[in-house]
This record gives C-alpha cells, structure tokens and sequence, in this order.
C-alpha cells in the first residue's frame, strides 16, 4: 500500500515544479531511491497520467532499411498513431500530409545550409512542410510548378514559398503562372515575362527541393487533370503511375515524354534531376506503388513517407526481413 498524498506530493514536485530527486528527497526526509519508486507508483497507481498529445513517431529501423535498400541518404519513416475507432491514422489523408510534412521540415532544417536555394512544388505535403518550417539558415526558395488554382497571387503554393523563405530570411520566387495552359504558344509567352522568368532561371541554381510523390490519377493529380480523356488512356497505356513536379513516371521508373509539356509552367525532368538533394515526400493509399516507380527513376536522394508505405516498398522489392522493432522518437509539431 503506497502513501498517495506523499507520492503525488512528490509527483507535483517531480513533473510540475522540476524540482530534481535529490531536492525532494532533502524536503521529505527520504531516500532518492525511494523519491523514484513513489514517482514509479505514481504512474502505476494512475495519480499521474502521461499522455503524449503528438500523434507520431519516427521508426528509425524502418527509415534505415529503406536507406540501406535504395541507396538514400535521408529516410524519416513516420508512424501515425490510431484515429478514433481503431482506424489507423493513416487513412486520413490530411493527417498523413500534415505529419509528412512536419517531417519533412525538421529534415530539411537539419541539412539545409547557409546559400542553398531551396526547391518546392505545389503538392499538398509541401504545403505542410511551409507551415511546420520554424527556422532555416538564410536561402532563397523557389516555387517549382505552376499554380493549380485560380487566385494566382494567394495561391497556397505561392503561400508556401513565402513562408519558407521567411523562415530562412532568403528570398522567394514565386511562379505567378498557371500549371497548364491552355496551349503552346500561351505558355512561351507567359514564360518570357520577367517576374516569370526571374523564376524559371533559377531552377538550374536549385540544391536542395522538396516535391511530393503522387500515384498518377489519384485526386488532386495536376497532370491527371490537365488531360483531355482521349490523353489519359494514352498515358494509361503508356504504364503511366506515378507523377512528380508535373512529369510521369512508368512502373519501371522511366519518365514518360508529354505534349503537355508545351504547355505548362513546370520545373523540367532534366532540371530535377540535377538537384543534388532531391527530397520526395508521399504517404498513404496508392503511394507505394508510385515511390517504387521514383525511386527507380534514380531521381531522389531521400523520402519522407510513413510506416505502412515502407513495409509496402520493403515486401514489395522482396525484403522479407522487414524490421519490426524500433526505436521512437516523436515527431512534434513546429509552431
């Protein structure tokens, strides 16, 4: 039978006036060691309850399996806890891009460097990663596809540009521009107008980008979208899976040449593929199948995605010892 007065009268001590062992022990006239079992019955009897309100870990393990297997040198595996009912977090597409790109930040925000010019697309992953990105060393932040809605200047990508660049102190280049044009001609000419081009010349300068990773005609599918139906079965045809920056990828990681390329405002597949840190960002239903496809391509240099989706990548390429036992670190909101 534990005294409970006395255990929380050491608990409050303990976890709200941080107050060390040592000091308590000296006030109640008892052992240090006998401080930590009543702090240890505290937790046991239910007199302190220890919640943890973020709903994320990362799974090292798996984030170092995923590593070693494709050759990335950065991995953040992220598990999301369960949603009410025993649903897994998961299928809540909102949350996995919200946890992602919390993730993607801190990753960011640990390799990101004084000078670099920071790449973004306008997945909405990225957009989450602008809203968790406290603080970063002075770069500049270029938007690398066009915006998908009709408010051009308030866009969310545009938003996301300029936040992160507020949070490095560099500058923001925003694509004032559609993602796709109604034609050729159009495009070129809204390519050569100078705040526009301001932008479209920095792509080559871009060392580090964060870009999402979608499963071709999910929704929300830029590319999926701009098509006519009759270009949709072509590139269905063609094994189309995957989408990243506004290029197509088959299943065997081959980027899948577009007419609509003509037409639209989007970093080129060339120009992504000489960003020495490449960061692609995906989690979900149906993402799997569509990382598989890039990292294939050889384009990226690391992943954010969650837990599910690396067992899927891991049993998808044969690996049949899948690592079941992690290490935790909670992921925390910025902000």
């Amino acid at each position: 039978m534990i005294d409970k007065l006395l255990a929380a009268s050491v608990a409050r001590r303990f976890y709200l006036d941080n107050q060390s062992k040592v000091d308590i022990a000296r006030e109640f006239n008892i052992s240090r060691f006998k401080v930590a079992r009543l702090l240890d019955a505290a937790v046991a009897h239910d007199i302190v309850r220890i919640d943890i309100t973020v709903p994320a870990e990362i799974d090292a393990p798996l984030a170092q399996a995923l590593t070693e297997r494709f050759g990335l040198r950065h991995v953040v595996v992220v598990r999301l806890a369960a949603g009410e009912g025993g649903a897994p977090g998961a299928g809540d597409s909102r949350q996995v891009n919200r946890w992602l790109g919390t993730a993607a930040a801190q990753l960011v925000s640990e390799i990101a460097e004084e000078g670099d010019v920071l790449g973004l697309d306008g997945s909405r992953s990225v957009e989450a990663f602008s809203e968790s990105v406290v603080r970063l060393p002075s770069c500049d932040v270029v938007q690398l596809t066009g915006v998908h809605g009709q408010d051009l200047a308030n866009d969310a990508v545009v938003a996301a540009v300029r936040r992160t660049a507020e949070a490095g102190g560099g500058r923001a280049f925003p694509l004032y521009a559609p993602f796709a044009l109604p034609d050729a001609q159009t495009a070129s000419i809204l390519r050569s107008q100078p705040s526009i081009a301001e932008t479209l010349n920095r792509f080559g300068r871009v060392t580090k980008a964060v870009v999402g990773v979608r499963a071709w005609a999910a929704a929300g599918s830029p590319v999926y979208e701009a098509l006519s139906d009759e270009e949709r079965e072509t590139y269905r045809g063609f094994g189309a899976c995957a989408e990243v920056a506004g290029h197509l990828f088959d299943e065997g990681g081959q980027v899948i040449p577009m007419e609509l390329g003509a037409r639209t405002i989007s970093v080129g597949a060339d120009q992504l593929r000489r960003v020495p840190e490449l960061i692609g960002v995906s989690g979900g239903p149906r993402s799997a199948e569509a990382i598989g496809a890039v990292l294939k391509s050889g384009l990226l240099s690391g992943l954010v995605t969650d837990v599910t989706t690396a067992r899927r990548l891991l049993w998808s390429d044969g690996v049949d010892d899948v690592p079941r036992v992690r290490d935790v670190y909670v992921v925390e909101k910025a902000g």
